[in-house]
């Protein structure tokens, strides 16, 4: 049996190289490059290139480059961003510590929010959202203390792609909290937002390259000048102390170029993807009873994100037989362990957990075609009436 054609519909978990991004990899490469530490000119062509990097990224950030760090990805980042401010309180003396992080956060901050729970003893309070996943702001500016140091709130959902209202979040902490930091988590948003903008007033940014047509295993944190932040790699003092380690120059090249590509397309993306995103809706909603927006209509989503629910279907089995027909997407967040295990995040929304069985998130990207909408749509419905049928 020939093995047949794979329709790409997993963006969010990861998005393929792109070719100009591994162009610009591979001559960073060919050249002779030394540790950008040293003083020889090989280790000098290395420095040129990190910093040029740096300051690329720094530009679609709308940060100085000295606010910069280069990480091994998100995680890494959300590692940082949330022990690294809360360790440097602790070590500061505070006489009380706490964070609240939205109860829809990326496992990475939920789980290093639970380490600095152990690791420092802080308090920790998840902010609830409503029945779309959105924050109820009452609710953290309820939650806001003298001990509140850090807030995290991520920019846009990894599974169903909700944006949050990150400028009325960020009124509301400064309004209640003369010392609290914001921390947002931008890595799904990086494609189609302008960071820029909605990011400009945090104090930390967390941006992974293979969310946005990079290499895996590189990544940024932008940390405001005024923000303190206790290291969490020791070693030799590079990224100004902030993260000690060799720098992977390739890989800043790259992360450099997927960005620079992304905000010179992001207009005309977002809408192609999201006329596509629409399309592959309203043909499974026609086609498929018992299908489910998780997100209602109205409320801000990414352009490439669609979650949806089919009533009956178990979405071990859905995912299997989709790939087995050649169509790649998900049931929930593709980095944390056990990624088939019920989502917190939908928990949260107060999602059924008849519903909740049947999830399944797909996502669009930049090289996603209308053959590759109709072809999910020529093979989907088959597939969920198979299942139902042997059930």
């Amino acid at each position: 049996m020939s093995a047949c054609a794979t329709t790409y519909l997993d963006h969010a978990a990861t998005t393929p190289l792109r070719s100009e991004v591994a162009d610009a990899m591979a001559e960073a490469r060919s050249i002779p490059l030394g540790n950008p530490t040293g003083s020889h000119r090989p280790a000098q062509r290395a420095r040129r290139l990190l910093e040029e990097s740096r300051d690329e990224v720094a530009a679609a950030l709308g940060r100085d480059p000295g606010d910069i760090i280069f990480t091994s990805g998100g995680t890494e980042s959300a590692n940082l961003a949330v022990l690294g401010t809360l360790g440097a309180a602790v070590a500061g003396g505070a006489a009380a510590v706490s964070v609240v992080s939205s109860s829809v956060e990326h496992p990475a901050v939920r789980e290093s929010c639970r380490a600095a729970v152990q690791l420092h003893g802080v308090n920790w309070c998840e902010l609830a959202v409503d029945h779309d996943g959105v924050v109820d702001l009452d609710a953290l500016a309820d939650l806001i203390d003298d001990s509140t140091t850090l807030i995290a709130v991520m920019l846009a959902n990894n599974e169903t792609g909700v944006v949050q209202p990150l400028g009325a979040v960020i009124e509301t902490v400064r309004a209640h909290s003369a010392t609290a930091r914001i921390f947002t988590d931008a890595v799904q948003a990086a494609t189609f937002m302008d960071l820029a903008s909605w990011t400009a007033e945090a104090d930390l940014v967390a941006l992974s390259a293979h969310k946005v047509g990079g290499p895996v295993g590189m990544g940024v944190l932008a940390v405001g000048p005024t923000t303190p932040l206790a290291p969490q790699h020791h070693g030799g003092g590079q990224e100004r102390e902030r993260r000690s380690g060799t720098q992977d120059v390739a890989g800043a090249v790259g992360l450099a170029a997927a960005l620079r590509l992304s905000v010179s397309e992001r207009r005309q993306a977002a809408r192609r993807v999201a006329a596509l995103r629409d399309r592959l809706a309203a043909g499974l909603l026609a086609s498929v009873a018992g299908t489910h927006r998780t997100v209602a209509a109205g409320v801000a989503i990414l352009p490439g994100h669609l979650h949806v629910c089919f009533e009956g279907i178990e979405r071990e089995e859905l995912l299997l037989a989709l790939s087995e027909r050649g169509i790649c997407a998900s049931g929930g967040s593709s980095c944390a362990s056990g990624a088939l295990e019920p989502s917190y995040v939908l928990a949260a929304m107060g999602v059924p957990d008849a519903l909740v069985r049947g999830a399944i998130r797909f996502t669009l990207g930049h090289d996603t075609t209308e053959a590759d909408v109709e072809r999910a749509l020529a093979t989907i419905p088959g597939a969920i009436a198979a299942l139902r049928h042997a059930h």
